[in-house]
């Protein structure tokens, strides 16, 4: 398997289309655990403008950079569009789609969940400068300078991101498999000292 460095803005564009004629009325926001999620349903009320006309039009499978942050991304979080067709987001966040055929898109979204993009972050954020929290990137720097490691081969790419995705699943199914034990256990605890009266 062969591996290169590409700079990102060789292989995606950013996107600034707007929602001029209101296609969505979805607010999204980036919960970096859960990735692009329903805005209403993260905060329990609408955050966003009541006119989203000047908002970023996202569309399925396309990415966000969300620069604020958060427990455990100091250097916020990119994610993809995976819930929904598409959604407005803020014009804070810096969107982007794949350009290039030999990009795989989920290898690419498991790129940005291992964090190893945040050494070219910290190298083109201006030093402790926040604005309302939000780091201050550069976007141009942020296209330039931003370097995905990955194999050159495509197929390579798709076996990298299905073997993840399949690991994700199988921890999905323990998860769920661990919370219905934990009930389980308890059902009995509650029938094995029952008091007697």
């Amino acid at each position: 398997m062969t591996w290169e460095q590409r700079k990102l803005g060789k292989v995606c564009e950013r996107i600034t289309r707007k929602n001029i004629n209101n296609e969505s009325d979805l607010p999204l926001t980036i919960a970096s655990q859960y990735g692009l999620i329903d805005q209403r349903d993260f905060f329990n009320k609408i955050v966003a403008a009541k006119d989203m006309s000047n908002y970023y039009l996202l569309k399925k499978g396309e990415f966000a950079y969300n620069k604020s942050y958060s427990k455990g991304f100091d250097y916020g979080s990119i994610k993809r569009l995976n819930a929904y067709e598409q959604g407005c987001l803020s014009t804070l966040y810096i969107c982007f789609g794949i350009t290039s055929d030999d990009v795989d898109s989920d290898y690419l979204e498991c790129f940005f969940d291992t964090l190893k993009w945040y050494s070219d972050i910290t190298m083109i954020c201006a030093e402790g400068a926040r604005n309302h929290g939000l780091l201050n990137v550069d976007t141009k720097a942020f296209f330039d300078e931003v370097t995905i490691s990955m194999p050159s081969s495509k197929e390579e790419q798709c076996m990298i991101s299905a073997y993840l995705k399949n690991l994700d699943h199988l921890i999905t199914l323990h998860q769920r498999k661990y919370k219905l034990l934990r009930k389980i256990k308890k059902y009995m605890l509650q029938r094995m000292f029952l008091r007697h009266k």
